[in-house]
């Protein structure tokens, strides 16, 4: 199975790479439209997002926006045995510095959230199949990380369309999400 998942990250990696910049950021922005319409985002007051990387879905305004509609946000700061920490962030541009695999990650001084506060969770993935099952990077960080959390907590993971499969191989520690969204 984990050559199955190699060999699928490797296949989404040089399709995400394919992509223009231009196209990336125009369908980062549907996703956003998406994610923003969703009444579980609309009625969450404390959200968890993720500092998108180059090839990821844009989450630069997500974060933006969410920070300007008056909802806390907190983003995962990445810890040793691969342990990821909400911290809570005001701002963007000064709470934010390159950090473990050189994405942005809250300042250490920023506080921590408890993770029984926040109410939506935006996961990060390689892919998604229509089942929810998610594939990440392969480092279990959010696999950790979602185990921890509240059978109640919301769920979404946001990816481009072709990151969407039909089916991917799951392993019994896997957690799929609550909803997916794509720009489609």
């Amino acid at each position: 199975m984990r050559e199955i998942k190699k060999r699928i990250r490797k296949e989404i990696l040089e399709k995400l790479k394919k992509q223009t910049r231009k196209e990336a950021l125009r369908k980062s922005d549907e996703i956003k439209k998406k994610l923003f319409s969703l009444p579980e985002f609309k009625k969450a007051n404390f959200v968890m997002l993720y500092a998108s990387t180059e090839h990821e879905v844009n989450t630069g305004g997500i974060i933006d926006g969410a920070l300007e509609m008056g909802k806390r946000v907190a983003l995962p700061l990445c810890k040793g045995h691969r342990e990821i920490v909400p911290k809570e962030i005001r701002n963007r541009n000064t709470d934010l510095k390159k950090g473990t695999y050189g994405i942005h990650e809250p300042r250490k001084h920023r506080e921590e959230a408890d993770p029984g506060e926040i109410d939506l969770v935006v996961v990060p993935a390689v892919a998604f199949d229509k089942r929810k099952v998610r594939l990440g990077k392969g480092g279990g960080y959010y696999d950790r990380f979602l185990k921890k959390l509240p059978r109640d907590k919301i769920t979404v993971g946001l990816v481009f369309d072709f990151q969407l499969l039909e089916s991917l191989p799951e392993d019994s520690h896997d957690i799929p999400v609550s909803k997916v969204i794509t720009n489609n």
